[in-house]
């Protein structure tokens, strides 16, 4: 049985005005946000899956700070990606959230939807980067202290201490990420990238990918 798309869109709207008049904490807000919008993505999918497909996993993330969906609207506006894996294609869903508006898994919130048949797929390239944003706050910090020293006083140390510890989260704790390669021409035009690889759901994706890719690699 499918579920009713315009239901899910109803169940979150009315989590809002709960929110607004106090009879819903903000945890509880951010939880049941989180669930019923994975629940909306979940049914988008399954709306385009094929008889007789099966889903094997899925995994969420929001582009912002790359944390789980149940984290979102901590942001003004957040780039979310949920991938679910079946047993014939990978489907990659991408959808702008915002502070105050409702999730609606269609135009309204930009909500894209792409497909990957399995046999497409080549390989999985782990890559990373220095978080470069991170870096630059951190110099920042340890700027300002050294310029306002005389004006800051104990709390420059402080701010610089911050701001050392900062630059080097950035340049040591590099951004992570698997990008999914095509085989025979078959490239999509925007790069079909995995981010927060190290959490459960993350791992669990990559494991089944990888499996799935292994027959093809066999001589």
């Amino acid at each position: 049985m499918k579920t009713d798309l315009n239901e899910l869109r109803q169940q979150i709207a009315a989590l809002y005005p709960k929110r607004a008049i106090g009879d819903l904490r903000e945890r509880d807000f951010q939880a049941l946000v989180a669930d019923k919008t994975v629940a909306l993505y979940r049914a988008l999918i399954k709306e385009r899956m094929a008889e007789g497909e099966t889903m094997e996993c899925e995994h969420h993330t929001i582009r912002t700070h790359f944390r789980l969906i149940r984290s979102v609207l901590r942001e003004p506006v957040q780039q979310a990606t949920s991938f679910f894996l079946t047993d014939r294609k990978l489907y990659r869903l991408r959808a702008t959230l915002t502070l105050d508006r409702p999730a609606t898994g269609d135009s309204r919130d930009q909500t894209v939807v792409d497909d990957f048949r399995l046999d497409r797929l080549q390989a999985l390239q782990k890559k990373s980067k220095i978080r470069l944003g991170e870096v630059a706050l951190g110099v920042a910090f340890f700027t300002i202290a050294v310029v306002f020293h005389d004006l800051l006083s104990i709390t420059a140390t402080f701010l610089a201490g911050v701001g050392i510890l900062g630059a080097l989260h950035g340049l040591l704790g590099r951004t992570r990420w698997m990008e999914v390669v095509f085989g025979n021409g078959s490239t999509p035009t925007e790069p079909v990238l995995i981010y927060a690889i190290k959490k459960d759901s993350g791992k669990k994706l990559i494991r089944r990918l990888q499996e799935k890719l292994r027959p093809s690699c066999l001589p």
